[in-house]
């Protein structure tokens, strides 16, 4: 993603919720590394990690790619 919208949707939504990359992690399975790397644009998520993190925000694949508002 050229922007890292994804990136910046992934910590705009981990910081409402207050919680730490650590922790998002630890809920979805994955490495703080990996959070961090996603948030700061290094690497993107696969479209099964993307689902999940959809999921557990309660927000649309779609939200989280820049491609809705909701």
């Amino acid at each position: 993603m050229k922007n890292n919208e994804l990136g910046t949707k992934i910590k705009e939504l981990r910081l409402e919720q207050r919680i730490s990359q650590r922790r998002l992690g630890e809920i979805l399975g994955f490495s703080n590394q990996a959070i961090s790397a996603w948030e700061s644009g290094l690497r993107e998520p696969d479209c099964d990690s993307i689902v999940k993190i959809a999921k557990y925000f309660n927000v649309t694949a779609d939200y989280l790619l820049g491609l809705s508002q909701i």
